[in-house]
C-alpha cells in the first residue's frame, strides 16, 4: 500500500497556529488536509450553537411557519409522514414532538412492510378519511409530484422537509424546506433530514418570542476625516436583510435628504452607548436632528459583565467570533454578534431544548453518513455529548441493552450498535416499533420494544448472512461480465429491507457501483451505492423513464418500477454505464496526516486526535507515521480464530499497546518480537473491563 504525505507550506501553518492559538503539529494537520479558511477551521475548534447557520436563511421558512399556525388556529388535522430508516424515524419523533409542545393536532406515519419509499396515494387517502388537511413530509417528499398533487385535488396542503437530491422540476407543495434546491437561501446543503427538521423546530420556538419577524436596525457612528461614518443594518429573525453606509461632513446635509432617513423609518434603532452616538449623530445633523436610539449597553452588560466600560473596538479584540471572519470586522459587525450573542442569552431555554434535540441529529446524521463537514461538526459534537446523557427513555434502554450506558459514546459506537439496531425496525418492515420507543411513556412496553426491535436486528442479519451467500456467486459473475465496473443483482428472494445493506456489502468487496433488486409480486424494489467519485445521480436520470419512483443522494439511492418494466432495465444498464464512461476506482493511497518522531509518540498526542472529532465521512480519523519503533512482543487474538495481532511496541520512553487487524499470517513471517518498524496508525481510547487505555490501531507497518 503506498503511503502519501503532501508538502506543506510552513509559512501558512505559522500564521494558522499563531491566529487561532493551537500547536504547530495541529496547524500541519489542517494544512495537509486542506482545512486553512476560516470557515472551514471554525467547525473543528467551536462547539458553540451560535457557530450554527440561522434557519431563517430559508427562504421559505416564515411561510412553512406560517401555515403552521393557521393549522393550529383552525385546529386542523395534521400529519407527520416520514422515511422507514433512522434519520426518517428521528425527524418524524422530532417534528411530531414540536407540534405537539406548540399545541397542533398531529399524527405520524411511516411506510411499512412492502410499502414504497416517499408519499402514497393510500396514504393520502387514509388521511382524508379522518378529515385530515396539513400533510408534512420528513426526510422524504421531494421525488412525491404526483401523490402531492393527488393530495391538493382532495383539499390537503403538503409541506415537504427534506434534504434528498431533487429533481429537474419541484413537486407543488405549499412549502419546501431543502437545501438542496437551487433558491433554499441556506448556506450548507448536506444536512440530513432530521438536522432540516431541527432547524425548522428551532425555528418554531423563535417565533413564539417577541422579536420573531419583528424588524429592526442596529446602528454605528464613528469619528473619519474630517466626517462622520454611519453604519447601519437591517435585522429580520437575526439574518441580515439589508446594510448601508453613509461617510457624512457635518453640517453639510440634513437627516431626510440622505439614505440613511428612509433606512431608518419605521423601525427601531438600537446602538451602543447611545449618548456618544447621539452627540456624533448630531454634530453631522444639528442639535434638533430626533433619532430614538435604544441603548444596548445596560442589557449586553447585564447578561455579559464582563463587557462593562469597554468600547466595541475592545471588545472585538477578545471577540471569538471576530478570529473566524473573512475580512476584518466593523464596529456594526461586532454589534450584531452581542446583540444575536444577548438574544441566545435572554432565551436561553430555546437554545437549550435545541441542543436536547441534537441527539436525535446526531443519529440520523451518522446513520445517513452526512459529511461532518461544516456545521454538521458541531451538530453531532454537541449530539454525542447530549447521547452520553440521554433523558430518552426509549433511547437509554436501548443502550442500557447495548452496554453502552456510560460510556463515552464515539461516532463509531453510534454507527455500530445503535443505528443499525434502529434501521433494522424499517428494513424488516416495522419502523413504526422505533417511533413507539421514543414515545413510550411506559416502562415495561419500552422494555418489550427493545427486545422486540433487538431481535429484528438479529433477525435482519441471518437474512443478510443468507442472502449474501446467495447472490454472492451471481456478483461474481456480474462484476466479470461488467469488467470490474459495477455489480447487478434481482432476485425475487430478496427483501426489499435488505437491498440496500447488499449493495454496500458488494461495493465494499468488489469495490464498484452496485445494484441490489427485490423482485416482488407487483413490481420491483431497488437500491443503489456507489464509490467516492462516481454519483449515482445521472444513472437514475437516464433510467428515470422506467422508474415508478427514486431519489436519494450522491452515493445511495433507491427506486421502484413496475415488473414489465424490468426487461427494459435490464438492456438499458449496459447502455448508460458506457455512456456515463464509469471506471473502476484503484486502490487510495494512505494519506499521512503527520509524520512523528518517536519522542512525539505521547499519550498528550490523543489530545490532538480528539480536536478532530467527530469522525465519519469526509472527515477520517488521523493517521501518524512513525519511524523506528520496536516490536516489544506479539501475540495472535481473536473471539473465535485468532486473525489479528496484538503488539507491544517501544518508543524508548513509552511502551503502547497496538492492535493490527486480520494480519496473523505475517507473524514469525516478516513480524518477529524485536524487529524495528515503519508504522501508519489511528491512536484512540480502548474500553475493557471498566478500563480505559489509549491504543494504537495499525493500518500498516513496514520493516
Amino acid at each position: 500500500m503506498e503511503w502519501v504525505k503532501r508538502d506543506t507550506d510552513s509559512t501558512l501553518v505559522r500564521e494558522i497556529s499563531s491566529h487561532y492559538g493551537i500547536d504547530l503539529l495541529m496547524a500541519s494537520i489542517f494544512v495537509r488536509r486542506g482545512i486553512v479558511g476560516p470557515g472551514d477551521i471554525k467547525f473543528y475548534l467551536e462547539d458553540d450553537l451560535r457557530f450554527l447557520h440561522n434557519p431563517f436563511l430559508f427562504s421559505s421558512l416564515e411561510d412553512l411557519i406560517d401555515r403552521i399556525y393557521a393549522a393550529k388556529e383552525e385546529e386542523e388535522r395534521v400529519l407527520v409522514f416520514g422515511d422507514r430508516d433512522v434519520d426518517g424515524i428521528t425527524a418524524t419523533v422530532l417534528l411530531v414532538s414540536a407540534l405537539k409542545e406548540l399545541g397542533v393536532f398531529v399524527s405520524w406515519a411511516l411506510p411499512a412492510g412492502n410499502d414504497p419509499y416517499g408519499l402514497t396515494k393510500q396514504v393520502v387517502d387514509k388521511f382524508h378519511e379522518v378529515g385530515g388537511t396539513l400533510l408534512i413530509t420528513v426526510d422524504c417528499g421531494i421525488s412525491n409530484h404526483e401523490e402531492i398533487r393527488y393530495a391538493a385535488g382532495k383539499g390537503i396542503d403538503t409541506i415537504v422537509i427534506d434534504h434528498h437530491n431533487p429533481q429537474e422540476t419541484l413537486p407543488e407543495a405549499v412549502v419546501i424546506i431543502n437545501p438542496k434546491i437551487s433558491d433554499s437561501g441556506y448556506p450548507y446543503r448536506d444536512l440530513c433530514g432530521c438536522g432540516v427538521v431541527s432547524k425548522v423546530v428551532w425555528a418554531l420556538r423563535f417565533s413564539r418570542t417577541e422579536l420573531y419577524n419583528h424588524p429592526l436596525c442596529l446602528l454605528c457612528a464613528w469619528p473619519g476625516n474630517d466626517s462622520v461614518v454611519i453604519e447601519a443594518v437591517k435585522l429580520q429573525n437575526l439574518v441580515i436583510q439589508d446594510r448601508i453606509l453613509e461617510n457624512l461632513i457635518p453640517g453639510m446635509v440634513k437627516l431626510d435628504n440622505t439614505r440613511l432617513f428612509s433606512f431608518l423609518n419605521n423601525c427601531e434603532v438600537l446602538t451602543y452607548n447611545s449618548s456618544e452616538q447621539t452627540k456624533l449623530l448630531r454634530q453631522v445633523f444639528g442639535n434638533k436632528v430626533d433619532i430614538n436610539l435604544i441603548d444596548l449597553s445596560p442589557p449586553l452588560e447585564k447578561y455579559f459583565p464582563s463587557l462593562a466600560g469597554l468600547s466595541l473596538l475592545k471588545i472585538r479584540e477578545k471577540s471569538r467570533i471576530a478570529k473566524y471572519s473573512e475580512t476584518p470586522l466593523t464596529e456594526l459587525d461586532v454589534l450584531v454578534n452581542l446583540f444575536t450573542s444577548y438574544y441566545f442569552k435572554k432565551h436561553e431555554k430555546i437554545f437549550q431544548r435545541y441542543l436536547e434535540d441534537l441527539d436525535l441529529v446526531a443519529l440520523g446524521t451518522i446513520a445517513d453518513l452526512m459529511p461532518l463537514k461544516n456545521e454538521n461538526r458541531i451538530l453531532v459534537k454537541q449530539g454525542i455529548q447530549v447521547l452520553n446523557s440521554t433523558k430518552r427513555k426509549g433511547l437509554k434502554e436501548l443502550m442500557i441493552k447495548q452496554n453502552l450506558l456510560g460510556s463515552r459514546l464515539s461516532t463509531v459506537d453510534i454507527g455500530w450498535q445503535i443505528t443499525p439496531v434502529l434501521n433494522a425496525t424499517g428494513r424488516m418492515g416495522v419502523p413504526e416499533r422505533a417511533v413507539e420507543l421514543f414515545f413510550s411513556e411506559d416502562d415495561a412496553d419500552r422494555q418489550k420494544l427493545v427486545e422486540t426491535i433487538l431481535g429484528l436486528n438479529k433477525e435482519r442479519k441471518k437474512l443478510g448472512d443468507e442472502l449474501w451467500e446467495k447472490i454472492f456467486p451471481k456478483a461474481k459473475k456480474s462484476a466479470a461480465d461488467f469488467q470490474g465496473k459495477f455489480v447487478f443483482i434481482a432476485d425475487s428472494s430478496i427483501q426489499r429491507g435488505v437491498t440496500g445493506i447488499l449493495a454496500s456489502r458488494l461495493v465494499n468487496y468488489f469495490n464498484s457501483p452496485a445494484l441490489v433488486i427485490a423482485l416482488l409480486e407487483d413490481k420491483g424494489v431497488g437500491s443503489m451505492r456507489t464509490i467516492k467519485g462516481i454519483p449515482v445521480g445521472k444513472f437514475l436520470e437516464l433510467c428515470s423513464d422506467l422508474f415508478l419512483d427514486y431519489g436519494g443522494h450522491d452515493c445511495a439511492a433507491g427506486f421502484s418500477f413496475s415488473l414489465d418494466k424490468f426487461k427494459d432495465l435490464e438492456k438499458r444498464i449496459p447502455e448508460v454505464l458506457e455512456s456515463l464512461d464509469w471506471v473502476k476506482a484503484i486502490e487510495e493511497p494512505l494519506e499521512i496526516d503527520a509524520e512523528l518522531p518517536l519522542d512525539y509518540l505521547t499519550p498528550d498526542l490523543i489530545n490532538i486526535v480528539e480536536k478532530f472529532e467527530p469522525y465519519g465521512e469526509e472527515s477520517q480519523p488521523l493517521l501518524f507515521l512513525v519511524k523506528g519503533i520496536r516490536i516489544d512482543s506479539l501475540d495472535l487474538v481473536g473471539k473465535t480464530e485468532k486473525q489479528h495481532v496484538k503488539m507491544l511496541l517501544d518508543t524508548g520512553k513509552y511502551k503502547w499497546p497496538a492492535l493490527y487487524w486480520n494480519q496473523a499470517e505475517r507473524v514469525n513471517r516478516d513480524l518477529f518480537a524485536g524487529d524495528t518498524l515503519e508504522i501508519v496508525f489511528r491512536l484512540g481510547r480502548n474500553y475493557f473491563q471498566n478500563k480505559e487505555t489509549l491504543q494504537l490501531t495499525l493500518v500498516d507497518v513496514k520493516k
